[in-house]
């Protein structure tokens, strides 16, 4: 059985629970991690675990080096990740100390690379549905199970940052009629999915970013609060889901590149080839 990743965001720095730990450091062609892999056991299936930011929180949504986090997840066997992130939510439903489980994501970065594509190896994949539904599913009634406020689906819209919302922003983003806000998942989600590993979140509502007129605009104080509070909760969902992942996976992640190379076998340079070999090379 393929091993299950979890990336934590804010707040969610290790992994409790789990047992026969051990820290290893992986080299990527694209440069360093945000921090040492975790590996462990958890209720009898193999972990890893990443912090996105790196220990003490070092890394700006913006400066994390996505690519590196997901090739070394891949390198260490992973085929689910779960996606712990820390999101402002923009509909009353969804009061701070919520978890939602997205399935859709709205992508207004600016400057990060997003595909492992490129420098002479051209592809695409369908990313319409961005998020494993079995995965989500299961997430779902994880959280339900482990006694959390939870939404079922929902448009997560990932802003460069590292600042929040302007008032202006905030409000327009309400008009697309997105439900959370974040600056993580994308293109982690993008990557995972050329990398065919199962993504999903579990996104935890800490705030009403600022569009909310009868609440206090987001404080970084307010966020980290309710982040300790919903820690804790995301531990107790995480664990729930290792119990239910079953082995075979029969989702459409699990093949998301088969068909998605376009240039010619012959035509990609050896080195991309070198490379990309643990992403795509059985296609190649």
């Amino acid at each position: 059985m393929g091993k299950i990743g979890v990336i934590g965001g804010s707040g969610l720095y290790e992994m409790k629970d789990l047992k026969n730990v051990k820290e290893v450091k992986v080299k990527t062609p694209f440069g360093e991690p945000s921090d040492k892999y975790i590996l462990g056991k958890l209720e009898g299936k193999e972990m890893v675990f990443l912090p996105r930011h790196g220990k003490g929180h070092r890394n700006l949504p913006h400066e994390i080096n996505f690519r590196a986090n997901i090739y070394g997840m891949k390198k260490l066997g992973v085929e689910w990740i779960i996606s712990v992130s820390a999101v402002g939510s923009m509909k009353k439903k969804i009061k701070p100390g919520d978890i939602v489980i997205p399935d859709q994501f709205f992508d207004r970065t600016k400057s990060r690379p997003s595909s492992f594509f490129g420098n002479g190896i051209a592809g695409h994949i369908q990313f319409a549905d961005p998020t494993c539904h079995t995965l989500s599913s299961t997430l779902y009634q994880a959280a339900k199970e482990a006694g959390a406020t939870v939404h079922k689906g929902g448009t997560y819209i990932c802003i460069e940052g590292p600042q929040f919302s302007t008032r202006g922003e905030s409000l327009i983003y309400r008009r697309w009629g997105v439900d959370i806000i974040g600056m993580t998942n994308i293109p982690e989600a993008k990557l995972a999915r050329e990398a065919e590993i199962c993504y999903a979140t579990i996104a935890l509502a800490t705030d009403y970013d600022c569009w909310h007129e009868e609440e206090e605009d987001v404080t970084i104080d307010a966020v980290l609060e309710i982040i300790k509070k919903n820690v804790k909760m995301a531990q107790s969902i995480i664990k729930n889901t290792v119990k239910k992942i079953k082995e075979k996976r029969e989702c459409v992640c699990a093949e998301a590149s088969k068909y998605a190379i376009i240039t010619a076998k012959d035509k990609i340079p050896a080195k991309i080839k070198k490379d990309l070999g643990l992403i795509f090379g059985k296609y190649l």
